[in-house]
Order: C-alpha cells, then structure tokens, then sequence
C-alpha cells in the first residue's frame, strides 16, 4: 500500500465518518453505514444540493490527505506492506467501531484527548501489530480523532431539520476546514522526545503560533486606520538575500533605465546571479544576522519562519529545520526594560499559555538544539540598548549553543560585523527583482481575496485589477523602481485597488504617499519605541529631509559626511522655534534608522536609500524657498533632469511661469543646449496641476521643434518626456524618411501603454525595412498577444528576422504564418515545438536548454541558415544531412561528449563549431570537401582532434579562434595545409613564425 492511498483511505474514514454522524441523526442508526454520495442524497433534497454536499465532504477528505500524506511517506519507509495494510485496517476499524456520536463528542467536552481516552477504553485494541505497527497506529488514530473533532467543531450545530440545508448553504465549507487542518502543528512526525506534558504543552504552544502570527497587514481603504490582516502562510513571497561580509556595503545607486523589457519580468534559469533566495541562503548558516532597508520584509520573513516551523510544513533548503520549535521576541517590547530571561519569552506571543507552561520548558527546548530563536528588530530599539542586546545573546548563546538563530535589523543600527564575534552570518535583503515584484502583486491580490466583503470591488475582479497593475509596472519604470520592497509593493497595491485600477499618471502623489508611509506612518502604526521617543512630527522630519536634499543636491553629490550632515540638521532645529532645544547629531541617527529613506552607505558617511527621494525632497525644499532661478541655470545638467521635473509640480503659479518660462528662454538663446531645455520643459508636463495658455503654446511649440526623431539618440531622449509626447507623434510613416519613421516607433515603444500600441498600429502598412524592423523589436516592451494581434498580425514579416526575448513571445508567434526567420534569444527549453513552424527558412537558438532530438528538424524541410547554441546536449547528429536546402549550420558543441555522428549534407556551404574544447574530434570534417567557409572557435586555448581534416580540404576558408598552432605544429596529425586561407585569431603561435608559412595558403593573424 502506497503512502498515497492510505492517506486518501484515511481522508475519506474520516470525513465519512463526520458525513454519517452530522447528516445521519440520531434517530437513524441504519443510515450510519451509508457512504457520503448515499448519504446526501437520502438526506438532501435535489440532485444538485446533495451533489454540493458531496462535493464538500470530499474536500474535507482531500484535507486530511495533504495532511497524512507526507508523513505516511515517511513513516512507511521502514514497514513491509503487510505491515503498513495492517495497520490502516486497524485505524478505519477502530473508527468504525467507536462512538463517535454528537453525545458521545459533548461527554467528551469535544476535547480530542478526551475522546481518545474513552474510545480506548470501551473498543478492544486491534491485535497482531509490531511494537513499530503499533506505534504507528496509536499516532495516526489519535491523529485522525484530532482531525475529526477539528471537522466535528466547524460543522453547523444546529437543530437536525436544519442541518442540511445549512451544509448546503456553506459552499465553502471544504476550504475553511482544509484551513483550519492547514493551521495544525504536524506533531507527530517531528515531536521531540520528552514528558507528556512537555509534549502536550508544545502541542499547544505550537498551534497558537500557528494561528495568531499567520496574518499580515496588506490591505488599508484609504479612509481607514485600522487595516485588514489576512494570512501570511498565503501572502508570503521568497526574498532574495546576499551575503554581507563587508563592516559596510554599498549598493549600486544608478538611476533605473527608461523601460524595461518584457525580458526582465522572467526569471532566469537557475536564480539571479545577485542573489539567492533567502531560504537557501538561510540554510547554510545556524546564526544569521539578516540586515535590510525599511520595508524590505524582515519581520515578516521572521513570523514566516515561525509559523512554518510551528506546522512543520518547510519544504526544500529549509526542510530540515522541520521539527524546530520558534521562539520569537519582539525587541521593541522590552524597551525600557530587561531583555527576557528564557522562562519569559514566550510572553509577546504566547502570554495567554505561560501560566500552564511547564517549568523549565524553554530552556528544555534551548538546550536540545530544537529551538528556532527568532529576534526581531534592533533598529526598533534607543541607541543606548542596543549594546545591552548584543550582551544578552551573548550570554544566551554561551549556555545554549546548539540553538538556530535569526536576527533582524536595519544596517544603520547594526554593521555586517555586529555579531561576528558570536559567529553570526551577514545577510542584506535585496531589493525586489522585475520577476519578485510580479510574484508580490499575484501573491498580494490572492491574499487579499479572503477579505471579501472588505474589498472595494467584487472578489472576482481582483484579476482584472492584478493584470492592470502589471501592466502599469511594465510600462513605467519609476513605479517599477519605486516598488523594490514589499512595504512599496503592497502600498502600491492598496493604492491601485483603493482607486478603482487608476495610479496617479506623475509620480508626485506616488512619492509622497512612500514618504509618509515611511517616515513616520509605518513606525507610529506599529508604536515603535525609539520612534517614539522622537519629538518631530512628520512634518519636521520633511522639513529636515528637506533641507539635507537640498544641500547635497546643490553640491551636486549624493553622499555626505555623517558629521557634516550633523551640522546642517543642528542648525535647521535651530530655526524651528516651536521645538525645543534638540542634539543634531541624536535626531540625524534617529532619522537615519528610524526614517526609512536614510542610510550609511560607507562607515561615517550618508545618502538617500533612493535617488529619488533626494530628488523630490529636494525639489520640493527649492519651491518652499522659492529657488526657480537656481534651477533654471542648471536645467540642461542631466544631474537636475528629474528634480527640475519635480519642482514644477511642488511648485505654485507664479513659480512654474518662472521656472518654465526661464527655460523655454535660455532654449531661444543658447542653441547649444535647446534641445536638452525643450525636452527638459516638455518633460515637467507630467507633474503640472495645470499650465497657463500663453505658457501652454510656448510648450506646444517647443515640443513640434523636437519632431520627428532624427537620430539614433532621439528615441530615448524623447521617451523620456513621458506619455504626453503621445499625442505629438506622427500617426503613420507618411512625410517621413524611412530612418525617421523607424525612429518614431522606437520612441513610442520606450513610452510603453495603451496610447503608444494606438500609435504603433498606424505604422503597419509601412514596409520600408527599417520601420518594420523596428515594429518588430518593439514587441519586447508590450503584451505579447495583444502587440502580435494589433500590430504584427498586419505586417509582412517574411524576409524579416522576428526576435523572441522572452517565454511569452513562443506561445503567440506559431500563430503568425508569415514568420520565415526566428530568433529565440531566451533560454528556451521546448525545442520539439519548432516543427510546428514549418515556414521556417532561418532559425537561431542561442540559448538552447536541455535535450534536443534534432528529428524535428525534418519538419522545417526549407530550412536554410540553423543556429543552435547553448547547455544542451544534441542527439540524432545525422539528421543535417536531410535538410537539402541548409546553406549555413551554426553549432555549439560546449559539453557534447563526441562528434561521432554527425552528418552534414552536400549543399551546406558554411560551418561554425563554437566552444571547442580538446575533447573535441574533427574527423567527420573529412568527409566535407563541399565546405567553403569554416569557423572554428574553441572555449580556451586548446588543440581539438584530428584538426588536419579541417585543414586538408582545398579551396576552404579556414578561421580557427583559440587553437594552439604551435602543438598542432609538432603533432603527429600535422599535415601540411591545402586550404585557401587561413585565419588565425587569438591563437596560441610558434615561437618562429615562418612555420607557418604554407604553399599556396593565405595566412592572416589577428
């Protein structure tokens, strides 16, 4: 018996049983062995109602399943079958002999050890069991009753007429119970060893941490304080992490590119090189210190990691950390006060437990090596307790060193090598890849469907509502940017769902909202004590923002001296009577930890988490102080681009008149720089309220001396404008030159949204070259069907290369029968599917995945030029010599074991062996003499096997990359050779070079 099949037997005794006791009666024993379909339908009137009942109980078994399974999977490793069927014989025995009644439930106080207790004294245990059967049975029956009383206690209590027609009305019945049966501590296969009533009190411990840590706040309605919590085991998105060696690290500050691709928002093929997943890199270490910005989901990593651990339920890198019992302590409650001795950690949690707790049963758990030590928030404490912190683990740790340790906070509160003399690893929390952002979004809008009833829009719109987020993201890059952190996805997210599928088209709102939230919002929610403690109201805290924005703006840096810094906030609280006398150096470190938009970069120094942020504070301290001139003089530096654009919308009426008014003057008078000022003017009409007329036409007509694009810089300068260049843009190809035109599109592609597709779709009846050259490559930045529907499916493709950058592409482009020529230049793993291409003339796979039958290729019988290239392993070699039309054959040959068996066909002109290495045998090149250009490139210097048949054949253009001459020279293969030239590059030479001096052979180094 499979581990399978007892599992879903146990399932359905189980909720059979629940089925026959709740809709058989009292007073109707003989319905009592009735199965569930039976059942329902003596009891339920209607053939669709007693199908809805069915359907209920049998989600119910299927919850049990999921349950059982994977411990059966476990435990039946070490049973003989008859060892394993006797034992589920035993327990659906039992079950069936057992009272189970609603009377016998309520004796029992509904209490599963109760009911346990009576049922085995009054049923005769089960006979001819092992010592290991019958440990086996005696924790899967109390398993199974602890899943029926669960079952039992969800069920409507209600009067028996009225009990079917209530299970009918519950449609969702199934799914709570397989949540209330998801939230149950897997108890049996990982408990440790220990007293009974340590045991029972763990039991308990853990499903209270199970329940009451399994909720994360994602949802806010915009008029609300009190936020909607909804559960975190379904909300929870992996993060990735780095290792953090370096007392102080730096991350790359460059400002986010333009738009990004559709090729960005997939993950790529065996993690991202910047990062791994957190778990795998929580894995590896048994003490981690795990650092990240404001927002970056270290407590929620953290209650993750305990409510997981209290179910048992970590699969892959963390599964061994099954069995772990999580202690979790909040640092920000025991500010102002001890750090808890063992026997008081459980109070932040657990405090409703503690009283019957047995004594000593933490330090049990520390000292077994079975405790999961979960710390949250360094940061969240003053400055002065934080040493006492480092003290205390100390000390901890010193007693019990076996235990697993996390530890979170942000970096300005404790460097990588805070807890390095306690042997800690350094973990940063990066921020959010394209694909985790798209993860996030999908994740938040199926968490939030549990909320029903709270959501501004039906539950099932909320598709509607995810897909359009994504769209918006894709399309805008700042959103895209500014959303690298969970706390601003999900704000992102609140916002786009609280507006009805509508962001603010300018990023002035978006940035003010992840202001708010993260200077003060998020800190007072939470009642943080060392933010608290602070006396600034979130509009002081702006005001110093502000002025240190500014400051390193106007000195054209992005980092200042932390001392220096000191200063200028010292004296800005000078000039802001209304507070008293205040330290500039304690409020700036209270800033810098506590803000959530300050870091320390390098040790003594600081910047801004995000170039953005500078920038709008910054130019929002240039509209206070009405700075206008300032930053028209510096309007053509691309340093001032964004803060300029963002100062028109801080700005008020007769602000904006100057400051647009001064640049659209220097643009007349400084023909050097007028194009840099007119885009710069055209750009800030994103973030203005509103544009006076006269000033109106004066941006009009800057804009019409910018179009069309001309030059191949144009496109993403223009695009940088943003949507409303839009609607400037020529509608078609007409009056344009042929490199305008293709320029045009580009521009449009880079701008991204509904009104650039619209725009895009009148260039498809151009066929110049270069427009649909660009029509094509402009379906990276789009939907893939929605762009082949509305544009590719118009154009003449044939004669034209179609490019494939990611997965999306693969599933639209079979249905455009006019492709001829196909790059894929994505890892592509599904090469049998070109044979559903039969058009093709030229194919180029360069990142090729996996095995490759090349047999389909007899499917493409007009193949002409094939590539393929990258981590696979090619079979059927002999299949080119069935392609009559193939002219020109690429192949990578990195990893392929022999060349043996492949066959190339006599039309076959051209020959390219890439990555080489000295296992590689030539032989087969012997029988080519047809070649008449051969490449050969090898991965390092090295000398393939038998090069001489390459070299023999006479009237070839030979070009060898990577080959070492010298040891072909004195090999005992050396023939001389009879080719027509002879192409050396980056080869390895002999000493004297007249060796290489072949009659009748051109010989040319490189």
């Amino acid at each position: 018996m499979s581990a399978e099949a007892a599992a879903l037997r146990l399932g359905t005794t189980v909720a059979s049983t629940a089925a026959r006791i709740w809709l058989g009666g009292k007073a109707r024993e003989q319905e009592r062995h009735l199965t569930i379909e039976e059942l329902a339908r003596v009891r339920v009137p209607g053939v669709k109602f007693s199908r809805s009942v069915k359907r209920q109980f049998e989600q119910i078994a299927d919850a049990v399943f999921d349950r059982l399974e994977p411990y059966l999977e476990h435990e039946f490793k070490g049973l003989e079958e008859s060892g394993r069927r006797a034992v589920i014989d035993a327990v659906c025995d039992t079950f069936a002999a057992a009272d189970l009644s609603d009377e016998a439930l309520l004796a029992a106080d509904a209490q599963p050890a109760e009911l346990i207790r009576r049922i085995t004294g009054a049923v005769r245990a089960p006979v001819g069991l092992g010592e290991a059967e019958g440990s086996l049975y005696e924790r899967l029956f109390t398993e199974c009753v602890e899943y029926y009383v669960r079952i039992v206690r969800s069920l409507p209590v209600f009067e028996e007429r009225a009990a079917a027609e209530l299970l009918v009305r519950t449609s969702t019945l199934g799914g709570e119970v397989a949540r209330i049966l998801e939230r149950l501590p897997d108890r049996t296969l990982f408990a440790p060893d220990g007293t009974d009533q340590d045991t029972a009190f763990r039991r308990r411990y853990l499903e209270l941490v199970s329940e009451s840590l399994d909720e994360v706040e994602l949802f806010r309605r915009a008029s609300d304080r009190a936020a909607a919590q909804v559960r975190l085991s379904v909300a929870y998105v992996s993060l990735r992490a780095t290792g953090d060696d370096s007392a102080w690290r730096r991350t790359a500050r460059s400002l986010p590119r333009l738009r990004a691709d559709m090729s960005d928002w997939e993950e790529a093929p065996g993690g991202d090189a910047s990062g791994m997943r957190v778990e795998a890199a929580l894995r590896g270490s048994a003490r981690v210190l795990l650092r990240g910005e404001a927002g970056s989901g270290k407590t929620t990593l953290l209650r993750w990691l305990a409510v997981t651990a209290a179910r048992g339920a970590f699969t892959g890198e963390l599964a061994e950390w099954n069995g772990l019992t999580p202690v979790v302590v909040k640092l920000r409650e025991y500010s102002g006060r001890p750090l808890p001795a063992p026997e008081a950690m459980l109070d932040g949690v657990a405090a409703p437990l503690t009283g019957i707790m047995p004594r000593g049963w933490v330090e049990r758990q520390l000292d077994s090596g079975r405790a999961l030590l979960l710390i949250d928030g360094v940061d969240e404490l003053l400055d002065r307790e934080r040493r006492a912190v480092r003290d205390w683990l100390r000390r901890l740790l010193s007693a019990y060193p076996g235990v697993r340790v996390v530890v979170t906070s942000r970096p300005a509160a404790a460097g990588a090598d805070w807890l390095r003399r306690e042997d800690f690893t350094a973990l940063h929390l990066d921020r959010m890849t394209p694909p985790d952002l798209a993860a996030f979004v999908r994740q938040w809008h199926q968490a939030v469907r549990e909320l029903g009833e709270e959501l501004p829009c039906p539950v099932e719109d909320l598709p509607q509502y995810e897909q359009s987020l994504l769209a918006s993201l894709k399309d805008r890059a700042h959103l895209q940017s500014l959303a690298g952190t969970p706390l601003l996805a999900a704000m992102v997210c609140a916002m786009h769902l609280n507006r009805g599928r509508h962001l603010p088209r300018d990023r002035m709102e978006l940035y003010r909202s992840a202001l708010h939230t993260l200077v003060h919002d998020r800190d007072a929610d939470r009642n943080v004590p060392s933010a608290m403690d602070s006396p600034l109201s979130l509009g002081d805290k702006l005001i110093l923002l502000r002025d240190l924005a500014w400051r390193l703006s106007d000195n054209n840096r992005s980092e200042i001296a932390l001392e220096q810094a000191a200063v200028h906030v010292g004296a800005k609280l000078r000039a802001m009577r209304h507070l008293d006398p205040l330290d500039g150096e304690h409020v700036l470190r209270q800033l810098r930890d506590r803000a959530g938009v300050l870091r320390s970069p390098a040790q003594g120094r600081l910047d801004f988490v995000h170039r953005t942020f500078q920038e709008y504070l910054a130019a929002a301290e240039a509209a206070e102080e009405d700075r206008m001139g300032n930053l028209v003089g510096r309007a053509h530096l691309d340093l001032w681009r964004e803060t300029v654009i963002m100062a028109a919308g801080h700005a008020n009426a007769r602000q904006r008149e100057e400051l647009l008014g001064g640049i659209l003057d220097r643009a007349d008078s400084e023909p050097r720089n007028a194009r840099t000022l007119r885009l710069v003017a055209a750009a800030c009409q994103e973030t203005l309220p509103e544009v006076p007329e006269k000033l109106a036409a004066r941006l009009d007509a800057a804009v019409t001396t910018l179009l069309p694009a001309r030059r191949p810089t144009d496109p993403a300068a223009l695009a940088a404008v943003g949507p409303s260049l839009l609607r400037w843009l020529p509608r078609s190809g007409a009056g344009l030159t042929e490199a305008a035109a293709a320029y045009t599109v580009q521009t449009a592609a880079l701008i991204g949204g509904e009104d650039a597709l619209e725009v895009l779709e009148g260039y498809t009846g151009d066929e110049r070259d270069r427009v649909v050259e660009a029509l094509i490559d402009a379906w990276g930045y789009f939907d893939a069907a929605a762009y082949a529907d509305r544009v590719l499916s118009r154009l003449r493709l044939d004669g034209h290369t179609v490019k494939l950058t990611h997965s999306a592409q693969w599933h639209v482009v079979t249905g455009l029968t006019s492709v001829t020529e196909l790059s894929v230049m994505y890892p592509f793993t599904r090469f049998v599917a070109v044979g559903d291409m039969p058009s093709l003339i030229n194919l180029q796979l360069y990142q090729l995945r996996g095995e490759v039958d090349l047999r389909v290729l007899r499917r493409l019988p007009g193949l002409k030029y094939l590539a393929l290239d990258g981590d696979m392993t090619m079979h059927h070699l002999d299949v080119f010599t069935e392609l009559e039309h193939l002219k020109l054959l690429h192949l990578g040959l990195r990893g392929m074991p022999s060349l043996d068996g492949v066959r190339l066909g006599h039309g076959l002109g051209s020959l390219i062996l890439w990555g080489l290495d000295e296992t590689a045998d030539l032989a087969f090149l012997a029988g080519c003499p047809h070649l008449t250009r051969l490449l050969v490139v090898a991965d390092k210097i090295c000398l393939p096997a038998h090069l001489s048949a390459a070299t023999s054949l006479p009237g070839l253009d030979l070009s060898l990359h990577g080959v070492d001459i010298a040891a072909w020279l004195s090999s005992p293969d050396f023939t001389p050779p009879k080719v027509k030239q002879l192409k050396l590059y980056d080869c390895l030479l002999p000493d004297d070079l007249d060796a290489l001096d072949f009659p009748g052979v051109e010989v040319t180094v490189f």
